[in-house]
């Protein structure tokens, strides 16, 4: 099936991400002073660009992993069922965590990723999301920080894509498909 011709609406500028992530950045600071090195685990791939520009405006000591998670393959909608297809590669347990998420929508995902990152006993365990949509929520989770509350909208850019398109885009997006019938 041929995929529908769309624009991408800015919905949130590059300046304003950016002003988001230093202001973050600072009370993540104040909430983990003092430790000795802190685990940063971002959920691939919607966060690399997120995680990459936070833990720079970080003045912390940090580790990076990454653990890879699938619940909407080239589609709009999550199936619900979350995979994992890349584990971390390091220990959490007695350690300060960070996961890091481009978007908390159903939850679903941020939900199963807490769960199984708390059976491995991290002495503290906290998560961050660019982007929070709560008028889709269907698990309840929360992230201990957001950047942004955005309106049920799909939206691309910042790492996030829509079938792997629109990730490089250096904002963040709402999808608008084009009616090709109405611009004939």
């Amino acid at each position: 099936m041929a995929q529908k011709p769309y624009v991408v609406d800015q919905m949130i500028s590059a300046k304003a991400i950016a002003a988001r992530i230093e202001e973050l950045a600072r009370e993540i600071e104040t909430a983990f002073a003092g430790t000795d090195k802190l685990v940063v685990v971002g959920l691939l791939r919607g966060s690399f660009v997120f995680i990459a520009d936070l833990v720079r405006e970080l003045d912390l000591p940090v580790e990076v992993d990454f653990l890879e998670t699938s619940s909407y393959g080239s589609g709009m909608e999550s199936s619900r069922e979350v995979r994992i297809l890349k584990d971390i590669r390091g220990e959490v347990e007695g350690r300060d965590v960070l996961v890091v998420e481009d978007i908390v929508d159903t939850g679903h995902t941020l939900h199963h990723v807490l769960h199984l990152l708390q059976g491995r006993h991290p002495r503290r365990l906290e998560t961050i999301a660019l982007l929070d949509k709560p008028a889709r929520r269907e698990v309840d989770v929360k992230a201990t920080w957001t950047g942004f509350e955005i309106p049920d909208e799909f939206v691309v850019g910042y790492g996030i894509d829509f079938a792997q398109r629109n990730r490089n885009l250096p904002h963040i997006g709402k999808v608008r498909f084009v009616d090709q019938a109405a611009s004939a």
